[in-house]
């Protein structure tokens, strides 16, 4: 099996796509809005993508937080809120906010279950600062660890009701950053005390099944290697000091923040202790370089890959999703009433 998850070209798998990825045997895959355009019509991709492995348990993976991160859009799927709608009610009402997340993420869960995708790269436990840029804003949950860390386990739990896996990012914090890393490398030069509180959410939910690392570089770590490719970073501060050991994808490889190839970007990144290279936009120079770069998925990535995908359970019943969106909707009228 390769380490890596690929982006696919289309609505539909082309005829040079399934030979590819058949042979290649990638580790999963990432469903972008070019490959979205009915329930139907994604149902039957993420069929053929299950078809081309001959299993059912697939990782199928999707970037759908809401706001304004969100592929599977309206009118063909509701609108959900960004995080930052359930921080606004958090300063109101805590429990409800709590509430409000869970059901939102139930929710949407649901529709990602109903189409064949099993994992989605929320929730976002960036910790919102103060003058920083907009690239995570109000996708974040605030700017309190414990209130972000508590926002990002309901909307784990929401997932997992609809049996869907969430992904903890971006590790280890990208609320920091002065750039957006599609455009270029940030770099954060607070102390490793000051680091702490960008720690903390993904400290509390270490537990979770998938996590992301960000294109940072973080010179009170590592002053010469962004997190995706320092092996510093992955091995004692995600990996010890955050305590995660759930399956350890970067973020996508094509952003600007990184150099060289995105085959070199891939290899550097394994090499660094991250489990799966994402590489999402379906170029097949690209991924071909990346299966001629990668070693054999290992034993530990593996078996982490195989935690995550039990993770993957029953998809639950669509009909409950427009009482959840209720629930939600009337939480989050708190916040005017």
């Amino acid at each position: 099996m390769t380490p890596a998850i690929f982006g696919i070209s289309g609505l539909e798998l082309s005829a040079d796509e399934r030979a590819f990825f058949a042979d290649a045997d990638p580790a999963g895959y990432i469903v972008f809005g070019r490959n979205v355009e009915s329930r139907d019509q994604l149902r039957r991709l993420t069929d053929q993508l299950r078809a081309v492995h001959g299993r059912e348990r697939l990782l199928i993976t999707i970037d759908q937080e809401g706001g304004r991160v969100q592929r599977m859009k309206p009118p063909v799927w509701p609108a959900y809120p960004s995080g930052g709608a359930f921080d606004a009610l958090y300063d109101v009402a805590p429990v409800s906010a709590i509430a409000a997340a869970r059901a939102n993420a139930h929710a949407l869960g649901l529709d990602l279950a109903e189409v064949g995708i099993t994992c989605t790269h929320a929730p976002v436990l960036d910790v919102r600062q103060q003058g920083a840029h907009d690239v995570i804003g109000d996708r974040a949950y605030g700017h309190e660890p414990l209130r972000v860390a508590a926002l990002g386990r309901a909307v784990l739990d929401g997932l997992a009701r609809a049996g869907v896996v969430g992904t903890i990012k971006h590790m280890p914090g990208h609320g920091r950053t002065h750039c957006d890393t599609h455009k270029a490398m940030p770099t954060v030069t607070e102390s490793e005390d000051e680091l702490e509180r960008d720690l903390a959410p993904f400290k509390a939910l270490n537990h979770a099944l998938t996590g992301m690392t960000g294109h940072l570089l973080f010179t009170a770590w590592d002053k010469h290697n962004p997190a995706t490719q320092s092996p510093f970073i992955i091995e004692q501060i995600i990996r010890k000091r955050i305590g995660f050991d759930g399956l350890l994808f970067t973020d996508d490889l094509d952003m600007a923040a990184l150099s060289g190839t995105v085959p070199q970007r891939a290899e550097r990144a394994v090499a660094a202790g991250c489990d799966l290279a994402l590489n999402c936009w379906a170029k097949m120079d690209d991924m071909v370089g990346i299966c001629q770069r990668l070693p054999v998925m290992g034993e530990k990535a593996t078996a982490r890959l195989d935690r995550a995908l039990a993770g993957i359970g029953p998809k639950g019943d669509v009909a409950e999703q427009a009482a959840l969106i209720a629930k939600r909707d009337a939480l989050l009228a708190l916040v005017t009433a």
